[in-house]
């Protein structure tokens, strides 16, 4: 039983090396219109960086921290907070 699980974590683990790079150039070459589209793909927006809080107070959803995708929709940021889009 020990083997298995260590066999599945092992596994997982490997999956998410590969993976992760995928969806972070993903992110990176994305362009929305406007928040609507943008909160399609994240309902809680983006954010610069995992350190940034909400100056509007609770959200409802959580924010994708992704640096290169909030510069890209800097401007969609309209309380200078850190995080563009946020619902």
């Amino acid at each position: 039983m020990k083997k298995i699980i260590k066999s599945m974590t092992i596994s997982a683990f490997a999956v998410t090396l590969l993976v992760a790079p995928i969806q972070s150039t993903e992110a990176a070459t994305a362009k929305y219109k406007n928040c609507t589209e943008l909160n399609k793909a994240y309902p809680g927006g983006v954010a610069m960086n995992a350190k940034v809080r909400n100056k509007g107070g609770k959200t409802k959803y959580k924010p994708t921290v992704s640096p290169s995708l909030y510069n890209l929709h800097i401007k969609m940021d309209r309380d200078k907070d850190g995080i563009a889009c946020e619902r």
